[in-house]
């Protein structure tokens, strides 16, 4: 994997299962994770992001794994702020895709805050939401 620019937007599905051994997707995700620590490329996210990996870790992980996220991972990124004008925009996203799919607010944040904010990085997920919302993905 080419990282145009050498950055990529993580979704929490990419934190997740990098961090957890017993996600189905935790080898895919090292992989990817190597391979962005080669490049030496600068990993963007959300506070949206931030929260919803940190829960998910504590859920279905467990809290060792979680801490580990909010004090080795979290600090490396570049966390992405925004205004209320992304969230007016989400909401329009929101509303146009999910009476058809099921993407979350959240996915909805995201699509903007990468389209708008972040030019169209290409994104580190393994949601198949990001794809359906016309991002460009890794893993392809």
């Amino acid at each position: 994997m080419i990282l145009p620019d050498n950055r990529a937007f993580c979704d929490t599905s990419f934190f997740f299962a990098a961090l957890s051994p017993d996600d189905t997707n935790h080898e895919k995700a090292g992989m990817l994770l190597a391979s962005c620590v080669e490049q030496n490329a600068v990993l963007h996210t959300t506070w949206d992001i931030i929260s919803e990996t940190v829960t998910l870790l504590r859920y279905r992980a467990d809290y060792r794994i979680a801490m580990r996220f909010l004090e080795r991972v979290k600090p490396a990124l570049a966390v992405v702020r925004y205004d209320d004008s992304v969230r007016m925009e989400a909401e329009k996203v929101f509303k146009m895709f999910s009476r058809d799919r099921k993407i979350s607010y959240c996915d909805a944040i995201s699509c903007v805050v990468i389209t708008r904010l972040l030019e169209g990085m290409p994104c580190l997920t393994f949601d198949r939401d990001f794809r359906s919302l016309g991002l460009v993905v890794y893993p392809e």
